[in-house]
Order: structure tokens, then C-alpha cells, then sequence
């Protein structure tokens, strides 16, 4: 990817006060706060940061962003975060609760987003598989000298798209909004592996469908359709907020960054397509199987009824001569069970010939 220049002018804006400064202190990151890095001239500074001696220390410069990564905080736990960073509460409580749709929400000095994550579960066979695609959520709060990211999800994690940010400084140096991109860029690469995953998947599906007495089942087929459904979800929405990006929604995402949300924006349009595709074929898939499964019945019942109707012929002798009646044909003559015996059997294989022919057999 090509290096994003540096933006002079996004440094120090939206300070509301210039906090005394305060030196870097070792504490343990918590289970909830996963790193917290002030960056200034696209390099890490040492030291381990709580969130109010970072943002301190960046806004005493004038210079740098701070960059903390949260991992599923509760209320309580994100709080001191909001109140530093002035986070708005309804983007707070949409970060705690997660389960959101990918959306970009602006407020008056940040910008909030969410975007879907996806993992592609690996599985012995399509046609077996309980789960195919697993999602998660990553929440970025992005201000002029911060960027705050809350992961849920075990899979969405961050750590080495941090570390490749952080040999690469010319990229840091675009600040937040370089990161976001970063975020968005990285997330948008998951789908297209998922997709090319599930392609595979849809492949072997689809073989199978159209194989004579093959196992796939209406269920299975529908638990395909749901997992494309769940990946649609999280691709199709997440167009109109990079499309916002790209067209300079707010001032906090600079010029030279913006025609980078462009290329990632034509990645998920190539992605949403062969979502789209996915979703044609397996509804297709579907009638088909639907069709089959129809067909299959159809023939077992066909085969059904010709047994009954051959069966038919020796019940319907065997109810008439258990009448017990005293005059009956042939009751006294010593022939009479043998020929009734000829007549039932060449009557049950005239039948059989007749349904063998009409293929019902």
C-alpha cells in the first residue's frame, strides 16, 4: 500500500484545554484495554500510557494522536475513556452493547463507526457444517488527535495490523484517520478471503446438488443460505459509510486519505457482488434441491402404490374366501386352491410388468 502523507494541520485541533503534562507510567493493561500508544511523527513513543497521560502528553506537544484499543468494556469500564476523549453517550452505549449494523454517525467534534468483522470456520464438508461464517464487531471513535477502537469478537483483533502500522510510519504520520482506514482496509481484505472461502464451499455444494442420491439435505441448503445471508449483512451496509468517507463527510478525514476509502470502497463493491452472486446461486440451489427431494418423493410414492395395488389382488381373495359362507366357487373341488393360487399370482404379475414399464417399478 502506498505510504499516507503526513497532515500538519490535523495536529492539535480539537483541544479543548492543554492538561499538565504527565510522563509515562507502567501499568498493567487490563483485561478490557488491550493497548493505549501515543504516536507522534508516524513513531511510538515509549512507555506504557494510561488513556489521561496520553491524551495529555500529545496535546502538551501540539503533535501525534493517541491510538487505545478496547476489548469489549462494560459501562463502567468504558467510562473514563468517554469522559476523557468526550465520546457522545449514545455512540458509548452503542459501543458497549454492540450488535450494531455498520453505520458512520457524526458528531461534533468526532466521528463514530462500526463495521462488521467476519471469520470463515473451517469445517470437514459444506454439507455437514453447523457454522460457516462468524462475525464480530469493531467500533472506532475518531477525533483530531485520537482514535479510540472497541473490539468484540475473539477473531477482530488488532494487534498486528498495530504492529504493521507501526514499522510502516509514514503511515501513521496521516494520523487518526490513516488508522481508520487502516481498520476499514483490513476488514474489507476478511471479506474477500471469506469470500473466496465460501466460493469453494458453494462449488462443492452445488456438485453435489446436481450428483445422483446425493446426501444434501433441504436443511443443509437452508443453513447455507443463512450463513451468506449473515456475510451479506455485514458487507452491504458498510458501503454507504466508506462512500461517506470517501466524499469528505467531515474535516477530520483529510484530503490525501480520503481517495484511500475510495480504493477500499471498490474493494467491497467487488466483494458485495459476489455476495450478491452467492445469494442468486444458492436460492437457485435451493429450488433445486427442493425440486429433488419433490422428485425423490414422487418416485418413492409411485413405488408405494404399485406394491399396494399388486398386494391388493391376494387381500382381495383372501377377504372373500374368509366369508365363511357355505356356497362358495370351487370350495369342494380338489383343483380349486391351486388354480385360485395361479390366478392371484398371474394377476400380481401382470401388474408388476405393466408398472415396470410405465417405469413406476
Amino acid at each position: 500500500m502506498p505510504s499516507i502523507p503526513s497532515f500538519a494541520g490535523l495536529r492539535g485541533r480539537g483541544a479543548k484545554a492543554q492538561p499538565v503534562a504527565q510522563a509515562p507510567i507502567a501499568v498493567p493493561l487490563s483485561a478490557y484495554v488491550v493497548d493505549c500508544a501515543v504516536y507522534v511523527d508516524g513513531s511510538r513513543l515509549p512507555g506504557r500510557w494510561t488513556h489521561i497521560a496520553a491524551v495529555n502528553e500529545v496535546r502538551k506537544r501540539g503533535e501525534g494522536f493517541v491510538w487505545i484499543g478496547l476489548h469489549e468494556p462494560d459501562e463502567r469500564q468504558i467510562q473514563g475513556v468517554a469522559e476523557t476523549f468526550g465520546l457522545h453517550e449514545l455512540a458509548v452505549e452503542d459501543a458497549v452493547h454492540a450488535h450494531q449494523r455498520p453505520k458512520l454517525e457524526r458528531y461534533e467534534d468526532n466521528l463514530f463507526m462500526v463495521v462488521k468483522t467476519v471469520r470463515y470456520v473451517e469445517h470437514e464438508s459444506p454439507t455437514s457444517a453447523n457454522e460457516i461464517v462468524e462475525t464480530g464487531e469493531i467500533m472506532a471513535f475518531l477525533g483530531a488527535d485520537y482514535i479510540v477502537t472497541v473490539r468484540h469478537g475473539k477473531h477482530s483483533a488488532l494487534h498486528r495490523l498495530r504492529e504493521e502500522l507501526e514499522r510502516a510510519p509514514d503511515r501513521l504520520r496521516g494520523g487518526p484517520a490513516a488508522v481508520l482506514h487502516a481498520i476499514a482496509d483490513q476488514v474489507v481484505d476478511s471479506y474477500l478471503a471469506v469470500a473466496d472461502a465460501f466460493e469453494v464451499d458453494i462449488d462443492e455444494i452445488e456438485k453435489a446438488v446436481f450428483a445422483p442420491r446425493s446426501p444434501v439435505s433441504a436443511e443443509q441448503m437452508y443453513l447455507m443460505k443463512r450463513e451468506i445471508l449473515e456475510l451479506r449483512r455485514a458487507v452491504a451496509p458498510l458501503a454507504n459509510p466508506l462512500r461517506r468517507l470517501a466524499e469528505g463527510c467531515s474535516p477530520l478525514i483529510p484530503d490525501q486519505v480520503r481517495s484511500y476509502f475510495r480504493d477500499v470502497d471498490d474493494h467491497l463493491v467487488t466483494v458485495s457482488e459476489r455476495v450478491t452472486s452467492f445469494d442468486e446461486l444458492l436460492t437457485t440451489l435451493v429450488d433445486a434441491t427442493l425440486a429433488k427431494i419433490s422428485l425423490q418423493q414422487n418416485t418413492d410414492m409411485r413405488k408405494i402404490t404399485s406394491w399396494a395395488a399388486i398386494l391388493a389382488i391376494p387381500t382381495m381373495m383372501a377377504g372373500i374366501y374368509g366369508m365363511n359362507f357355505t356356497y362358495m366357487p370351487e370350495l369342494e373341488w380338489r383343483f380349486g386352491y391351486p388354480l385360485l393360487m395361479v390366478v392371484i399370482f398371474t394377476a400380481c404379475f401382470v401388474l408388476y410388468r405393466i408398472f415396470r414399464k410405465n417405469r413406476w417399478l
